[in-house]
């Protein structure tokens, strides 16, 4: 009975353990994402302005169709760029929180 409730009691803290490291993950991948997402809406709204600066300043209609398409493509390739991008921080934090319960998880399924 000693021994049962001995390793049903490392059992609660190897879970409460595995719990606070996977949360700390969670916490440092949150702001990886943040700093991530905020260094790239800074970027696109002053690749925004410089665009718009350029339009307003544009001699023809030509000249201002380019800049605006030019624009365009390049706000749209850092879009999908920065989408690939935090998808694979979300990948590898949900890799990270998996982590600490790899262990106990082999272990339940091995018995």
């Amino acid at each position: 009975m000693v021994k049962n409730f001995d390793d049903i009691q490392k059992l609660g803290k190897d879970n409460m353990d595995a719990m606070q490291t996977s949360l700390g993950a969670l916490s440092k991948g949150f702001q990886t994402i943040a700093v991530e997402m905020t260094d790239y809406s800074r970027k696109a709204f002053e690749d925004s302005t410089a665009a718009a600066e350029k339009l307003f300043s544009a001699k023809s209609i030509d000249k201002g169709v380019e800049v605006q398409s030019d624009y365009l493509k390049t706000a749209y390739e850092q879009f999908v760029a920065q989408a690939t991008k935090v998808g694979e921080l979300y990948a590898g934090m949900a890799q990270e929180l998996y982590k600490p319960f790899e262990a106990s998880i082999g272990k339940t399924a091995g018995k």
